[in-house]
């Protein structure tokens, strides 16, 4: 399953084809806020956009899932919150790979990597090597 791309989500899901992580951005109030819509929830502002960030982050929770949901993803699996270096707050659910299960930790630090799927392009994260 693919997510729907939606205008205001479409730099979400498709900056990853350059290497990006798109964020929306306020550039009223400076903040940064996942899911992409089309106003500010802090300052209410609508003078927003996708901003690309470092794709740095650091796991704040996790689950591993053992149950074989889909075949794309044979179970063991780490499902994560990751919180953005750019601002801790603001978090995505993701998928961390390239990992071995049982070395994931909370306060992990990891990078953001594409997997291209037709029109989208998922970020995974996986640990930071250097």
């Amino acid at each position: 399953m693919l997510p729907e791309v939606t205008e205001e989500s479409r730099p979400f899901w498709t900056g990853g084809f350059d290497q990006a992580l798109l964020i929306h951005r306020c550039r009223f109030c400076r903040q940064y806020f996942h899911p992409p819509v089309g106003a500010c929830f802090r300052c209410r502002s609508r003078d927003v956009g996708p901003e690309k960030v470092s794709g740095r982050a650091r796991v704040a929770a996790y689950t591993v899932n053992h149950h074989p949901w889909f075949d794309a993803f044979p179970p063991p699996y780490v499902i994560a919150a990751v919180e953005l270096d750019e601002q801790p707050d603001v978090r995505l659910t993701t998928c961390l790979v390239e990992c071995d299960t049982e070395q994931v930790t909370v306060g992990m630090p990891v990078e953001v990597v594409f997997d291209e799927q037709d029109d989208v392009a998922l970020p995974f994260f996986r640990p930071v090597t250097s």
